[in-house]
């Protein structure tokens, strides 16, 4: 989930509109519907009056801790000895900035990739 994401799901969970939002963090109504419509993130020297109206911490916003419900299965991967590097991270980054569209064509891809290994293994 990116920035973006969390910050609607959590203007969702305290039944917040979009205006009421942009006017409490200073913003345009059409800054917040750009993060929606193009999947895009705040910037940085908005995230802590962002923080301050959602009443969550810079942490929680940028990770995910404690709102996003697979943060506690990532963090158990990390637990179990799988580590997440940086081209991982970069991985991501890159995967949050693709259209829905392309992410589920990757993805499809990624599974493709997958049974052409086990036939190979097969042979």
């Amino acid at each position: 989930m990116i920035i973006s994401e969390r910050i609607f799901k959590i203007l969702n969970e305290k039944h917040m509109s979009q205006s009421a939002f942009a006017k409490k963090v200073g913003l345009f109504g059409s800054t917040i519907s750009d993060w929606k419509t193009k999947k895009t993130n705040p910037s940085a020297d908005k995230i802590m009056r962002i923080c301050e109206v959602l009443e969550v911490t810079p942490e929680q916003l940028l990770t995910g801790k404690g709102i996003d419900e697979d943060y506690d299965k990532a963090t158990e991967s990390v637990k179990e000895g799988f580590v997440i590097t940086n081209t991982d991270k970069r991985i991501l980054e890159d995967y949050h900035s693709l259209k829905d569209a392309q992410r589920k064509r990757l993805l499809k891809y990624m599974e493709a990739l997958k049974q052409i290994e086990e036939l190979e293994e097969l042979e």
